[in-house]
């Protein structure tokens, strides 16, 4: 039996835990390493939400809810979409409670796609969108972020990659890897091109939280859009649950019809005492999520003041999420070669650039995720390796 077959050819391991695996193995040998590679949120969930989930456990609530998930979680979510974002669904026929927010994605494009379909991503982007576009049939079509427009969605750019079978755009605000916020302006184009073109849009709102100097505006409640957009969010980082998977995603009776159908054959229902956790972080956990976006917003300026500091280094100041990508192409190395010399001169661990697909090679991402103390260290041993280039 040939393994891998020629579709799993297309599909790469995420550069991010390749990175990962190579730091790790050099604490193996004793070297002190400070990881700005991984981008999850070092806080704890919110102390409601483990008493919540640990009740249900008591309680003998480990059985299987329905696909679409917890009726009193669909409520919360609901409620949640209506108060925050401006936008109406039904708890019973328009939300489905996913696996986190990559099922989520996964139920769109296997729940939308047909083979020899085009998907417009911006690029670079999370990994996962263009590998469960491969996965579904369907083939990718990137759209450059350029620097020079704050790695911001250009019209034109899509106007140049249109074709008769584009089906469907993908949109991240706030943006990983870049921390790009797309506003109001920005909406109004995109969404005008979807309705012109009749595309599908998937909107990736995860980091919508985590937010400084903009604010989040869903798409979804732009005239005309909610019909043909597919909301896909999450409880892992806004509430700091990446390890309890529970996500959501929200759409139209017709497009979640489409979606639970793979959803019910995939993971048939998510964890049922994590979701009742959930409920609880989206009804009472809002305190703790400003404390965090408080502590992000610190380290980010934090950052920022170093990368200032350093002759060379290009990068946009992020808005949102907790990735800055600064452009190296002033230094002659390729994003993987500068990762390397990085983690071996400074001990700090960074994700290159081309692991978030076409247009990152010039780039390296920077997670400030950890402690401010460990980002301080961390952004000195990078100071002190790059006067050596």
């Amino acid at each position: 039996m040939k393994l891998p077959t020629e579709r799993m050819k297309k599909i790469p391991f995420i550069g991010i835990r390749e990175i990962f695996e190579k730091a790790r193995s050099f604490e193996r040998q004793g070297k002190s390493i400070i990881h700005m590679e991984i981008g999850r949120p070092d806080f704890d969930t919110p102390a409601v939400a483990k008493e919540a989930a640990i009740k249900a456990l008591k309680e003998g609530f480990v059985h299987y809810t329905s696909n679409y998930g917890m009726d009193e979680l669909k409520r919360a979510i609901a409620d949640k979409l209506k108060e925050e974002n401006k936008v109406e669904y039904n708890p019973d026929d328009e939300i489905i409670v996913t696996t986190g927010a990559v099922e989520g994605l996964a139920l769109a494009m296997f729940g939308l796609l047909d083979i020899g379909d085009q998907v417009l991503v911006p690029s670079p982007c999370f990994p996962a969108y263009t590998n469960q576009i491969k996965l579904a049939g369907a083939d990718v079509v990137s759209v450059p972020l350029k620097i020079e427009n704050g790695f911001k969605l250009d019209i034109e750019d899509l106007r140049r990659k249109i074709t008769p079978k584009s089906k469907m755009l993908v949109i991240n605000s706030p943006q990983n890897p870049t921390g790009s916020v797309l506003e109001k302006d920005d909406l109004e184009k995109i969404a005008d091109f979807a309705k012109e073109h009749d595309l599908f849009v998937v909107s990736d709102e995860c980091y919508e939280r985590i937010i400084y100097d903009a604010e989040h505006i869903s798409i979804a409640s732009l005239p005309g859009m909610q019909e043909r957009t597919i909301i896909v969010n999450a409880c892992s980082k806004t509430y700091s649950m990446t390890g309890w998977r529970i996500g959501f995603v929200a759409s139209t009776p017709e497009i979640i019809d489409s979606m639970v159908r793979v959803h019910q054959d995939v993971t048939t229902c998510a964890c049922s005492f994590a979701q009742a956790g959930a409920v609880e972080a989206l009804r009472h956990g809002r305190s703790a999520v400003e404390a965090m976006v408080k502590e992000f917003r610190r380290r980010r300026d934090l950052v920022v003041k170093y990368l200032d500091q350093i002759e060379g280094l290009e990068y946009v100041k992020p808005q949102g999420a907790f990735y800055v990508f600064p452009s190296i192409k002033n230094f002659n190395m390729g994003a993987e070669e500068f990762c390397d010399y990085i983690l071996k001169e400074a001990g700090v661990a960074l994700v290159p650039g081309n692991a978030f697909g076409d247009y990152g090679e010039d780039f390296v991402r920077i997670a400030y995720s950890s402690s401010y103390e460990k980002i301080e260290e961390g952004m000195q041993r990078i100071k002190e390796a790059i006067a050596k280039i």
